[in-house]
């Protein structure tokens, strides 16, 4: 049983420019207190939420990868977010983990912000993704994920709840903050799980303006961190083990989950 100690960074982003948006973030990883074990990026927080993925320098980002593996390994703690990527003739808006020991996870993006235009560029994801972490079982998910509530629905599984902590990392626009919050909350309480939200900041090459309010939840619905709006900010909390098993104990709601058979 093990305490999980969580960072986030609510940033701009430069448009287009994965090397800038590297060093920017960086700079900022530098600041996170040591003994951190996860530090948790946007979407797309090398280039933003672009719509022109074939025009973006580094079509592979191999650049990119390896600068993740190489701030796991040097500031000794697991960092994540999304990034274009390419397979073949596809993009992928594709969700990276990377640990210190360099085991990397990878989740597609499933639902595709489709009033963006989202699906006419990217190849939607099929599968979930459990990262397994220092005794955590971990979903993945990205921005417009957070809209389907049956995507991310927990389930019990032999006894055994099927995470227990739920990442979102999002380009969010400022104009439906609202209803980023309050699905956030949601998701953390009908699943039974901690659930963190991470969204950008500043304004993109598309001129949408993105309010942050990065936030997280324990899986009572309280607010374990908040940022906020329209601020670069980094947070910094403690996701209690024995808290959640011990309310999952006290209120055992897993046992009544729908069984809705998503994969």
């Amino acid at each position: 049983m093990q305490d999980l100690k969580v960072s986030y960074l609510q940033t701009s982003l430069v448009w287009h420019d994965r090397e800038a948006n590297r060093k920017k973030l960086e700079k900022k990883i530098r600041n996170i207190p040591t003994e951190n074990d996860v530090i948790i990026l946007p979407e797309m927080f090398d280039t933003g939420f672009s719509m022109k993925p074939e025009k973006v320098p580094e079509q592979k980002h191999d650049k990119t990868l390896a600068w993740m593996k190489e701030m796991a390994q040097k500031y000794d703690m697991a960092i994540c977010g999304s990034t274009i990527t390419r397979k073949g003739q596809y993009y992928f808006n594709r969700f990276y983990w990377v640990d210190p020991a360099a085991n990397i996870f990878h989740y597609d993006k499933k639902h595709l912000f489709r009033m963006g235009d989202e699906p006419k560029h990217y190849t939607a994801g099929k599968d979930k993704t459990i990262i397994h972490y220092k005794g955590w079982k971990i979903l993945p998910l990205i921005c417009y994920d957070l809209r389907f509530p049956g995507w991310s629905a927990n389930q019990l599984r032999d006894e055994s709840v099927m995470y227990d902590l739920l990442i979102y990392v999002a380009n969010w626009p400022s104009t439906r903050s609202h209803v980023w919050t309050a699905l956030l909350q949601a998701r953390a309480m009908e699943n039974q799980a901690c659930c963190i939200g991470v969204n950008r900041v500043g304004k993109d090459g598309n001129k949408l303006n993105y309010s942050g309010d990065s936030i997280a939840f324990d899986a009572k619905g309280r607010v374990l961190a908040r940022s906020a709006p329209f601020l670069e900010d980094e947070a910094t909390f403690q996701l209690d083990r024995k808290e959640l098993e011990d309310f999952r104990r006290k209120f055992p709601v897993s046992y009544d989950w729908d069984n809705l058979k998503i994969q």
